[in-house]
């Protein structure tokens, strides 16, 4: 049997409790992320978004960390576009290989049951 551990996440953010508050992106103003600045932005890995009771409510994984978390919160396309004002924390693994990311990012869906994860889901 083959034993899987999700790393350490390497940055997390919280949501700040001043909403709307002037910070260099633009989503910390609008979402309360005011340290946004933290997640790497030419390094790939794995997001994980949760909301305030700690329940993981989306996963994915990205080249570039810092322009997909952008996204999430600005496309119309994202699986949390209707949850965005949930999210309370965002969790970042740095994982370079891509294999490893579909890899933790499988596993991650899976294990921790993630909400708004509707591919490679297999515990529904």
């Amino acid at each position: 049997m083959i034993k899987i551990e999700l790393p350490a996440p390497d940055v997390v953010i919280t949501r700040s409790k001043k909403l709307g508050e002037k910070v260099e992106a633009v989503i910390s103003s609008e979402y309360g992320f005011t340290d946004y600045h933290r997640i790497p932005r030419d390094k790939g890995g794995i997001i994980m978004f949760f909301n305030a009771d700690d329940e993981l409510m989306f996963v994915g994984k990205a080249r570039k960390l810092r322009p997909r978390v952008k996204k999430h919160f600005e496309d119309n396309v994202s699986p949390i576009k209707n949850h965005r004002h949930e999210v309370y924390k965002i969790a970042v693994l740095t994982v370079e290989d891509p294999m490893d990311r579909d890899i933790y990012e499988t596993y991650a869906i899976n294990t921790l049951k993630a909400k708004y994860n509707i591919d490679k889901v297999f515990f529904k």
